[in-house]
């Protein structure tokens, strides 16, 4: 073991004290009972036919800090929205979860060559919160530009934090609750 690396740095490090800080590491995804990102990754690509950050494949990798339940069966993956534009990948085990992937628009598809925004950054909007027999509603404003179908950051005042939702129509957004 090489102690001469933490010199480097300015300090010094005893031979007896990284055994000491191994078990301070994080362990696998696997370990601690979680699915690996790298998972949903390769179900992505498998669904596509594309790589990540390839015209239809994801627009990038799972966040490796992303920690959702393991998954006791394969995954299911579909299409989201119409325009293939992002991907719904679910767990249908014990501990359900669901995420939505963002796709890289394919050269040629209606998401890439897809007209003016219908919500402009800055635009007034009706921000609506929908779920199973209900429905809520206040005004808003658009943190982003967008085009029907597309999921952008919204805010309900100043000060609010935002939040995403997907532009139905211009001037509506909707944040689902199911």
């Amino acid at each position: 073991m090489d102690t001469n690396f933490p010199r480097h740095f300015g300090w010094r490090l005893s031979p007896l004290a990284l055994p000491m800080l191994l078990p301070l590491c994080e362990p696998a995804a696997e370990a601690r009972g979680m699915t690996d990102p790298a998972m949903i990754d390769r179900a992505v690509t498998e669904f596509t036919g594309a790589a990540i950050g390839a015209p239809g494949g994801a627009r990038a990798a799972t966040d490796p800090r992303l920690q959702l339940a393991a998954c006791a069966g394969s995954l299911a993956v579909s299409w989201h929205t119409a325009a293939r534009t992002a991907v719904q990948v679910e767990c249908p085990g014990p501990v359900s979860w669901r995420i939505f992937v963002a796709i890289t628009p394919a050269a040629g598809s209606t998401a890439a060559t897809r007209a003016a925004p219908a919500v402009k950054r800055g635009d007034a909007l009706t921000i609506m919160v929908r779920g199973r027999g209900f429905s809520v509603q206040q005004p808003g404003e658009a943190m982003q530009a967008g085009a029907v179908g597309d999921w952008i950051e919204v805010r309900t005042n100043r000060k609010g934090e935002p939040l995403r939702a997907r532009i139905v129509r211009p001037g509506l957004a909707v944040i689902p609750a199911d």
